[in-house]
């Protein structure tokens, strides 16, 4: 059964933001050496409870926490996803060397994620 795995948060300042969640929580993080300007979040152990994320500049009004969840075919559930009401927004896109991702609205409308890793991505 997939689960969620990540949240992606964005923000208008993603320097204050990353100020303010490593002040706060304590959350290591760092800037993503990747083609797009990006922060992973380690919020603790992998032996703790929770999950990372990561951070992004925020470009459109009304975007705010993303959900993903981890699949092994992201093809695979975009067809499941328009057959239970739910409609793509962001196509499957590639990660260069991490995997896959892309952008759903399910039937009350939230924005949710999905990943397939995949190191081969291009």
């Amino acid at each position: 059964m997939p689960r969620i795995s990540y949240l992606d948060f964005s923000a208008e300042d993603p320097e204050r933001a990353v100020n303010f969640y490593n002040k706060v929580f304590g959350w290591q993080i760092n800037k993503w050496e990747g083609p797009m300007e990006y922060w992973e979040i380690k919020t603790g152990e992998a032996n703790e409870l929770g999950i990372d994320g990561g951070l992004s500049k925020r470009d459109r009004i009304g975007q705010w926490i993303t959900p993903f969840i981890n699949v092994t075919s992201a093809d695979q559930y975009t067809s499941k996803i328009e057959a239970g009401g739910g409609r793509i927004i962001q196509p499957k896109t590639a990660i260069p060397g991490i995997g896959y991702t892309l952008l759903f609205k399910d039937t009350e409308s939230n924005t949710i994620g999905l990943f397939e890793e995949n190191k081969n991505a291009k």
